[in-house]
């Protein structure tokens, strides 16, 4: 190191050195770390060049040995069937059938030899290829010996003896793991192929195929290798499907043939769901399934054809009936959910195939063709649906209220209320049996509404069911928690809460109850006798029930009363006016109703009958000023009750008011101020009273009412009055108001007397606003526009800040 140079350029080449000193170390701690990675790796792993990093393998050595040995087995098999197949050269068939049997003997006897030197995929590859071509053995057999022989038997009898071939073969070498599975798969068919080689039909093949699935199933229980289970087990699904859907269809043309064949696979589906305890759920429905149709189908075939689907309820309710908690060793509790799931889905098909009828007895009434009280009754819509769908929610309804559950209550209801709208149309029954059925199913779903029943069991209506019992030995088995887990989520499902039955009742009571109101309307007699029935009904369900339903049922009670006075009205032949004022006194009777009983439904119902009955009144101004005044009086009387005091002590005044304005508007009067003023001074003068015995009284309370009734009908008499002495004394009295307003911070005086002077300013002004804008140019309104909302937008913030600002002082005037 030089040390005469400058301090500085000393530092300099210093920090270099150790720089370069760094990086060298670097490089050599590298070096190393490869070298001991070189000399304690396995053999195999592949050297980088000095400098270089080795790769990283894609695959193992065992995966790319096991890719080799499967395409080198599959091209060695191609190249065997293209040889036995085609040709070699000029050898016949003879010839290579010889050759082939050598390479066979030779590929089969080699994964001996290749096992005890540890070579098992390769062992495993050529014992595979060994097994092919035996199979092309087999077919230059028959090509050689036995060329008359009949292909389907020789087939069978040649998977037969392959099927024991290859087991035997897998029992000498087990290690490998193809032949026994082959082994399986190909004893699959020598009983189907037999059973076609000799003539059999559709059956018996489908009962060979139910042999064959029958030792899969037997195989399964066997402490068989995971690749033997997994063959056998698809095997039986696969040939089991196509045994049950053979029986399916021979069940619907050759019932006594198809039976046996269903029965044997419900056997088998049973047996198979025990075994597989995962899957003992949806084999049981299969199993079901299978069953219903074994009995069914000959049953169906000995009857008449309406009775087919109450043959398969029946059969399906049957079998749903294992759903109930009956203990048996011998029917697992996923077996019978499961079968309980069956039978209930076949009993479920049956109740919408007997739907169309329900839907024709609640809506064909709607379907009118005749005129009202014509006397002349339709026919029954979809006339000559079997009677039999009655039937099938008959026993619906029966099995549902059976089960003795919340659900079920509910099941029976709808049902049970379906099979009363279905009997009219079923049995085609005359004009009063099916007003009479309708009044019935409204009567007994309203019943059920009013009361809808204690929870099954004992058990309060929020809590569920408790779960069905699970045997002891299940969670022991394979999947037994699985199942029983299933079986208790299905089983215990939540019951249906009494307010949902309570409200599906009145539901379908109202549904009836119009069908039969809208059958009525066909006579008169008719109309007045299902009116009053209906009434009664929904009366004694507003006075039993309780809660909303209870509420409901005296709305709809309403609703019946006001047909059944517009009813009465049309019979007596009253002009539309006069209809409307004796549809006055259904909300009259409601008010005077709810001082005993409350229910807003109802009320709310009156008040909408009272709107259309002052709609009617319209076309006459006479009529309709008594009506506003007769609902005047209903509304003041509801205000004595003080939750109803502040609403309808408003709707009163208006409907007075109202009143007066349309009598003084029939009268002719030109002059209403001499009507209004004296009414409004006397009620200004109870406000003051009122105000001096209770301050806190609002100013619209004790001063609106009166000053309304002077100053709206002066408004309204102001735009219509061309002189100026009415503008002018309306102006004085509205400026006189406000100002009294002001000086004594009242809101109602100031709201209201500074709107009628602002309009009273417009009426006056508005002649020459006209004459003005007539005389401007065209283009000055839209450029005044543009300004006003352009100051606007400027002074946005401010405005609402003097807004608000000013509503604060009218809100803490009185």
């Amino acid at each position: 190191m030089d040390t005469n140079l400058p301090p500085v350029e000393e530092l300099r080449r210093i920090d270099a050195e150790l720089t370069r000193l760094d990086a060298r170390r670097a490089e050599l701690l590298a070096r190393r770390a490869w070298l001991l990675g070189v000399l304690y790796a396995p053999a195999a792993r592949p050297e980088a060049p000095f400098g270089g990093v080795a790769a990283p393998p894609e695959t193992s050595p065992r995966g790319a040995q096991n890719v080799l040995l499967t395409l080198g087995g599959t091209l060695l098999a191609i190249a065997a069937l293209a040889f036995t197949l085609v040709s070699w050269g000029s050898m016949g068939i003879a010839g290579r059938s010889a050759v082939l049997l050598a390479v066979t003997s030779a590929a089969l006897a080699a994964p001996a030899v290749l096992l005890r030197r540890g070579l098992a995929s390769t062992a495993e590859a050529l014992g595979a290829l060994g097994l092919v071509l035996t199979v092309l053995d087999a077919y230059a057999l028959h090509r050689v010996a036995l060329p008359g022989t009949d292909g389907a038997g020789y087939a069978a009898g040649a998977s037969a003896v392959l099927a024991g071939a290859w087991a035997g073969y897998g029992g000498l070498l087990p290690r490998l793991r193809v032949p026994l599975p082959a082994a399986v798969a190909a004893a699959q068919l020598p009983l189907p192929l037999g059973a076609a080689a000799a003539g059999g039909g559709p059956a018996a093949v489908a009962w060979a195929v139910l042999v064959t699935v029958a030792g899969d199933l037997l195989l399964l229980g066997r402490p068989a290798g995971l690749p033997v289970r997994i063959t056998a087990g698809a095997s039986a699904g696969v040939l089991g499907s196509w045994a049950l859907l053979t029986g399916g269809r021979l069940s619907l043309t050759e019932p006594w043939t198809g039976a046996p064949l269903l029965l044997g696979c419900a056997a088998l589906g049973l047996y198979a769901a025990r075994a597989a305890r995962p899957a003992a759920p949806v084999l049981a429905v299969v199993a079901g399934l299978a069953a219903v149709g074994a009995v069914a189908g000959p049953a169906r075939a000995a009857l008449p054809g309406e009775w087919a689907v109450p043959v398969y309820t029946v059969c399906g309710l049957a079998l749903a009936a294992l759903w109930r908690p009956v203990r048996a060793a011998w029917i697992p509790a996923p077996v019978r959910a499961g079968l309980g799931l069956a039978g209930g889905s076949v009993a479920a098909l049956g109740v919408l195939w007997a739907l169309p009828p329900v839907l024709g007895g609640l809506l064909g009434p709607a379907d009118r063709s005749t005129g009202v009280w014509s006397g002349a009754h339709a026919a029954p819509p979809l006339g000559g649906y079997p009677a039999t769908a009655a039937l099938v929610l008959l026993l619906g309804a029966v099995a549902a209220g059976a089960t003795g559950r919340p659900w079920g209550r509910w099941g029976a209801l709808v049902l049970g209320w379906a099979f009363l709208m279905a009997l009219p149309v079923v049995l085609e029954l005359s004009y009063a049996a099916g007003l009479a059925v309708r009044l019935v199913a409204a009567a007994g779903a309203l019943a059920v509404a009013v009361r809808p029943g204690a929870p099954a069991r004992g058990l309060p209506e929020s809590a569920p069911e408790a779960p069905a019992e699970v045997p002891a030995e299940a969670p022991a088995r394979p999947g037994g928690a699985w199942g029983a887990s299933w079986t208790a989520g299905v089983a215990a499902a939540p019951p249906a809460p009494g307010v949902l039955t309570a409200w599906t009742g009145f539901a379908a009571g109202a549904a009836a109850a119009a069908s039969a109101a809208l059958l009525a309307l066909d006579a008169r007699g008719a109309t007045f006798a299902v009116s009053g029935v209906l009434f009664g009904l929904f009366a004694a369900a507003a006075v039993l029930g309780a809660g909303a339903v209870r509420g409901a049922a005296a709305g709809a009670a309403v609703l019946v009363a006001a047909g059944l006075v517009g009813a009465g009205a049309a019979a007596a032949g009253l002009a539309p006016s006069t209809a409307g004022l004796l549809l006055l006194l259904v909300p009259a009777g409601t008010a005077a109703l709810a001082t005993r009983v409350r229910s807003a439904a109802a009320e709310a119902t009156g008040g909408a009958v009272g709107l259309v009955a002052l709609v009617l009144t319209v076309p006459r101004p006479a009529v309709l000023a008594l009506a506003l005044a007769l609902a005047g009086v209903v509304a003041a009387a509801t205000a004595l009750r003080p939750e109803r005091r502040r609403a309808a002590s408003w709707l009163a005044a208006a409907l007075f008011l109202g009143a007066a304005w349309v009598r003084l508007a029939v009268w002719g009067v030109a002059v209403p101020e001499a009507y209004t003023l004296p009414v409004t001074v006397p009620a200004l003068v109870v406000g003051v009273l009122r105000r001096r015995r209770d301050p806190a009284a609002s100013s619209w309370a004790a001063y609106g009412p009166g000053l309304g009734i002077t100053l709206l009908p002066g408004l309204v008499a102001v735009w219509s009055d061309p002189a100026w002495v009415r503008p002018l004394l309306l102006g004085a009295g509205a400026l006189a108001v406000t100002l009294l307003g002001a000086r004594f911070r009242l809101q109602a005086p100031l709201v209201l007397g500074g709107v009628a002077l602002v309009l009273v300013g417009v009426h006056e002004l508005a002649p020459y606003v006209v004459q003005l804008v007539g005389a401007l140019p065209r283009w000055l309104p839209p450029a005044a526009a543009g300004l006003l909302l352009l100051a606007v937008g400027a002074t946005y913030e401010r405005r609402l800040r003097e807004a608000r600002a000013l509503r604060e002082r009218l809100a803490r005037m009185g």
